[in-house]
């Protein structure tokens, strides 16, 4: 290490032959972050939404940003140049190792996440290895890129913290560097600092305008309140003579709650002559010790007190945002554990094949009849689903369509008469004929099937609907196992319609064979005579008719509806005069004529009724009431009926015997291997999500195991604040542990304690088996 490493580690107050000072404050849980780091690494595009406590370095291209890192580390090892040197984001996790006495050997060095286990003792090799991995991902132009280098660093010259070196912010596309080439790095330091769980360390030199920092801007931009947002103003002793950053360091010009810290660059000039850190470190201390302005405002002032506050601030917002960690990281873990159902395990045995399939076979037959009986756990609160839908057709399309229909909407008074004069032949009808009623009622009747026909189609349509609805977890694995069964089901179903089908047929047909006259609820021919007489006195008492006028019932029974069947006794023929002129005139010459013979018209080809008579008008009202009163018998049979007859040719009968034609189809030991057929990408997506689960499993144990360190204990401590770090101060008598307290801004009045002891060893227990 020589004498560059002893006088680090004087400055930063980390030399091991020094009395040993108080246990440092990132050991306890900074380490834990770093771990978390390098746990989430390998699936980081998986888990972008989820945010690590870090500190982001954003700047301009010269800003000073890289002597500031090397400044911390101790060491030079970031690429150098006039241009834009860091092209990706670095993340540095700076892990304070402190130096065994026994220990012989170089006691730091770096290692790369993509170059697990290899150790770089050489830091110039480290500077190597990030320009290299750059080229690699982005090339040999200028260009950048969003892809993170992920870099370790173990000394016993660092203090716990997790640091990001953002691209400098540029306004000219240099070289190959594409134009857009600012709002591309704007867009990526603004992806990292928007996030809540980042400190930013905005980074302006003090030989330009403090008062427009594009660092300042974006951090302003991206944390409003200015809450979590450290300044770091650069190169103060090469300001102009006679000017001083005073004002700015004090926060009055733009403040930021956690304040800001100056701090004195390498030149490119001492870089050059390979001037150590260690002597740049010393001359900042003599600068601002010896400057008239600065030497009030030490705390305020050096790399050191940079260290320290960014230490301390990371400490505290780290034990702040832990349990909202690990409630973020469980609740991703349920979205996982869900999806890792999804594929199940790999099948190995064909014995392990046949219990998957039956399962599979069994547990969708019973989400099928759960879903029918309206007990799936999956209900719905937005719409009606399963058999719901099903008593929705019965009765609130199919009874109540039956319901609005009018036996009488499609026949006329002149078909009713008609029909009634045929079925008296050469008598006079003095009372209504069986014989029309009877054709014209099962004419009505046999309008009943299209509905039923159309509520057994409705109810198929739910069932696939259903069979869809109801897919299992398992089920998405086998592709072709699921249109295997869909093939099954279908047949199944549509085997079940037919049964179905002739049975409503049948209920039509029996209707419509026999009419029960002698049913209690029919209105009988002498009560509808009688109704039928009261109703056209009543109707020609209020509306004489003329000698020309028939009158038109209205009211009541005689509302009509619009069925959309034409008259099933065809068109009506002109008047009887008219028809008998046309047949005169189109007739020759019958016989010889001769003076004493009269001639008859020959009858025409279609005969109506002439001359409507008061019996003809009671007639047809009689055998409109008929009509309806039978007609009602019938709707009500055939409204319980069909239902009933579609529930046990098809629902129920699905629900009893589905699993067993499942059974009879699929279960068969040679089609094991082709119906549990796993997609590739499946095999693919398992694999994934299940290191996914081991990461979140591994990452939410960690937590468990500093969780009781972590918290917050209870305390009736009142803190005041800490002008050095903008965190509340410590209680002085509280030498066990460890800066304790919360952001003035908690909602908490809990005081985090927990010690260093503790910490440490959960961390150093498995440092050393896991590694990066």
């Amino acid at each position: 290490m020589g004498e560059e490493a002893r006088t680090v580690d004087d400055l930063l107050g980390t030399n091991p032959r020094t009395p040993a000072p108080p246990p440092t404050i990132g050991s306890s849980v900074i380490p834990i972050v770093n771990k978390l780091q390098d746990i989430l690494t390998p699936v980081r595009g998986q888990l972008a939404q989820i945010s690590l406590p870090q500190v982001a370095v954003v700047g301009s291209q010269s800003s000073g940003k890289s002597s500031v890192l090397e400044a911390l580390v101790g060491r030079d090892f970031l690429p150098r140049g006039c241009d834009i040197c860091t092209r990706r984001p670095l993340v540095l996790m700076l892990e304070n190792c402190p130096r065994r006495p026994d220990e012989d050997g170089v006691a730091e060095w770096g290692e790369f996440r993509h170059l697990p286990g290899k150790r770089f003792y050489d830091f110039s090799k480290i500077r190597q290895e990030i320009q290299e991995e750059t080229e690699r991902e982005v090339g040999y132009n200028k260009g950048v890129s969003d892809k993170e280098i992920r870099l370790k660093i173990s000394s016993p010259n660092v203090l716990n913290m997790v640091l990001v070196d953002l691209p400098g912010i540029t306004k000219v596309p240099v070289g190959d560097q594409p134009s857009d080439i600012e709002a591309r790095i704007r867009k990526m330091i603004m992806a990292h600092i928007r996030q809540e769980n980042c400190i930013i360390l905005a980074v302006s030199p003090a030989n330009s305008d403090l008062a427009t920092s594009d660092a300042l801007q974006m951090a302003r931009e991206a944390d409003l309140t200015g809450s979590r947002t450290i300044g770091v103003i650069t190169k103060l002793d090469i300001m102009d003579r006679g000017t001083d950053a005073r004002n700015f360091l004090l926060g009055k010009v733009i403040p930021l709650r956690l304040g800001y810290v100056g701090v004195v660059n390498r030149s490119q000039e001492d870089i050059n002559k390979k001037r150590s850190i260690a002597d740049a470190l010393a001359y900042e201390e003599r600068f601002f010790r010896d400057h008239p302005v600065y030497r009030g405002l030490l705390d305020h002032c050096g790399i050191p007190q940079l260290a320290r506050k960014l230490n301390q601030i990371l400490e505290h917002h780290i034990r702040m945002v832990l349990p909202g960690l690990k409630a973020e990281l469980n609740s991703f873990m349920v979205g996982v554990i869900k999806e890792l159902r999804t594929f199940g395990e790999a099948i190995e045995s064909r014995g392990e094949q046949g219990v998957i399939l039956l399962n599979i076979l069994t547990r969708y037959c019973e989400a099928f009849s759960a879903m029918v009986d309206g007990k799936s756990q999956e209900l719905s609160t937005k719409e009606l689903s399963g058999g719901a839908r099903i008593q929705y057709i019965f009765q609130s399309i199919f009874v109540k369509s039956l319901e609005e229909v009018d036996p009488c909407d499609d026949l006329n008074d002149d078909d009713i008469r008609t029909a009634i004069q045929n079925a008296t032949g050469l008598r006079n009808s003095l009372f209504v004929p069986e014989v029309p009623f009877e054709v014209l009622v099962r004419r009505q009747i046999a309008r009943l099937l299209d509905p039923g026909h159309q509520c057994l189609l409705f109810v198929y349509d739910e069932l696939m609907k259903m069979s869809r609805a109801c897919e299992t977890t398992e089920l998405q694995r086998f592709p072709l196992l699921r249109r295997r069964m869909d093939e099954v089901l279908g047949k199944f179903l549509r085997d079940g319609v037919k049964p179905a089908e002739r049975m409503i047929e049948n209920l039509i047909e029996m209707e419509m064979d026999y009419i029960n006259s002698a049913n209690p609820n029919f209105l009988g021919w002498t009560k509808a005579v009688e109704l039928a007489k009261q109703d056209f006195k009543s109707s020609q008492g209020s509306h004489p008719p003329s000698n020309n006028e028939r009158p038109v019932p209205s009211g009541g029974y005689y509302a009509t509806k619009t069925w959309g069947i034409s008259s099933i006794f065809g068109s009506r023929a002109s008047s009887g005069e008219r028809q008998a002129s046309r047949s005169l005139s189109e007739t020759g010459s019958f016989m010889e004529q001769t003076p004493s013979t009269i001639q008859l018209r020959e009858p025409p080809s279609t005969l109506r009724p002439l001359e409507m008579t008061e019996h003809d008008e009671v007639m047809i009202i009689a055998t409109k009431l008929l009509l309806r009163s039978y007609y009602d018998i019938v709707r009500k049979n055939i409204q319980d009926l069909v239902p009933k007859a579609i529930m046990h040719f098809l629902v129920n009968h699905t629900k009893r015997n589905l699993h067993n034609a499942f059974v009879q189809k699929l279960y068969r030991e040679n089609l094991f291997e082709e119906l549990l057929q796993e997609p590739d990408e499946v095999a693919v997506k398992r694999k994934q999500t299940r290191q996914l689960y081991d990461v979140l499993q591994n990452a939410i144990q960690i937590l468990e195991e500093v969780e009781s360190d972590v918290l917050p204990q209870s305390s009736n401590l009142r803190l005041g604040a800490d002008t050095t770090t903008g965190l509340p101060k410590t209680p002085t008598n509280s030498s066990s542990s460890v800066l304790s307290t919360n952001y003035s801004d908690s909602k908490s009045s809990h005081v985090p304690s927990f010690t260093v002891s503790s910490a440490r060893r959960l961390f150093h227990s498995e440092e050393h088996s896991n590694g990066l």
